[in-house]
């Protein structure tokens, strides 16, 4: 038997623009200190840490916990592109779940540099080759950088197969900028209008412009995850709990399909979100809110299908009937997401659990989604992984 990981603690600091932010482990001891405030316990009492980060030395997650204290627990550093803080969380609650320990930490920072990502190894083969390979026959635009040409290329292929207009993705980000305006932990709460958002310098002519992009962030978040048992004795909150939980990896149809919506991991998000769905016992319908991976417009609206939110091919619809915000079916990025929050790559995972936590306990403020009872999680990297979890109240 597999026991329950609530989600006892959550600490998030505000989100800031590449040199605006303290260093990395000052960013991850304070987002660590809040969750561990949060969930009203000392340091001293976790037993496992798991810290991610995508840009930093190794043993950087010793650097950032040891502010916290020195107490000999495991330490582990987790990379996994832009689903680190998710994997970090998953492997947290694996430990809870399986019995491994009581009361764990799963925290995620980011200190990163303005400007597009890059390799930072320019020595040895880089992981995207076979992306690159599938995206150069499928899409060209050498001159575009890489997660802009694999984003703008699925974009492409959603907007060739579907008919799916540009003003869609336009809405998307049009949308996450109201919800962001009520967030003060996100980098940009200015809201843009659909107009303003086409009007915007265009990062791929006809396919994407700049305000579609999430921007390089600098940030950090923590969760606290325990046993029911470790609660209870400790007379702990317990409200919120991981329901179910699947982490994926690419598939062959990654590269055999020749289609650019999956080479961006829509079959690895799909599968784990059916993982998830069986898991809990539930389907798509039943999920009141989600924080899924904006990292371009284009990633949103794709994504809305491979989490069953709505039809394939239906995702324009979708948005149009406004079935992703307020009043509509599933209330999508409360938090302004990775678009107008910001996208510290290894604190992404932890941020969506710290808003989703908030939601289910009904403290989140103006951007409250009226009775949520089940939030759904999903961060996603290249290269890849894909990680989907389901929260209860």
């Amino acid at each position: 038997m597999m026991r329950k990981a609530f989600v006892s603690g959550v600490g998030m600091i505000p989100f800031a623009k590449p040199g605006a932010s303290a260093p990395y482990h000052e960013m991850g001891a304070a987002a660590g200190r809040l969750a561990l405030a949060d969930a009203g316990i000392k340091y001293e009492e976790i037993q496992q840490a798991f810290v991610g980060y995508v840009y930093g030395d190794s043993t950087s997650g010793q650097k950032a916990v040891y502010q916290l204290g020195m107490t000999g627990i495991p330490v582990v550093n987790v990379n996994n592109n832009c689903s680190t803080g998710s994997t970090a969380l998953f492997l947290a609650r694996q430990a809870v779940a399986s019995g491994a320990a009581d009361c764990v930490l799963a925290l995620g920072f980011e200190q990163m540099n303005p400007g597009a990502l890059g390799a930072m190894f320019k020595d040895r083969p880089t992981p995207f080759d076979d992306f690159d390979r599938e995206t150069d026959a499928l899409v060209g635009m050498t001159e575009v950088p890489l997660a802009l040409r694999y984003f703008g290329g699925a974009g492409l292929a959603h907007m060739k197969k579907y008919g799916t207009k540009l003003e869609t993705f336009a809405k998307i980000r049009a949308k996450a900028s109201r919800h962001a305006e009520k967030n003060p932990l996100a980098l940009f709460k200015k809201v843009v209008t659909t107009q303003e958002v086409m009007d915007a310098p265009p990062l791929w002519a006809g396919v994407m412009t700049r305000l579609m992009a999430c921007p390089p962030t600098c940030g950090a978040a923590a969760a606290v995850l325990m046993s029911e048992d470790f609660a209870k004795k400790h007379g702990l909150r317990h409200d919120v709990y991981i329901d179910a939980q699947a982490m994926t990896t690419d598939y062959p149809s990654t590269f055999e399909s020749h289609d650019m919506i999956r080479v961006v991991g829509y079959d690895m998000a799909r599968e784990a979100a059916q993982q998830v769905y069986r898991q809990a016992g539930i389907g798509p319908n039943d999920v009141n809110v989600v924080e899924l991976h904006d990292c371009f417009a284009q990633n949103e609206l794709i994504t809305y299908e491979a989490l069953g939110l709505c039809p394939e091919g239906g995702a324009e619809k979708f948005v149009d009937d406004g079935d992703n915000t307020y009043g509509g079916k599933v209330v999508t990025n409360p938090s302004g997401g990775l678009l107008s929050k910001g996208h510290p790559l290894g604190a992404t995972g932890l941020a969506q659990c710290y808003e989703l936590t908030h939601q289910l306990r009904g403290t989140a403020e103006q951007r409250q989604v009226a009775n949520a009872k089940i939030a759904l999680q999903h961060n996603l990297g290249l290269g890849g992984a894909c990680v989907v979890t389901l929260y209860r109240k």
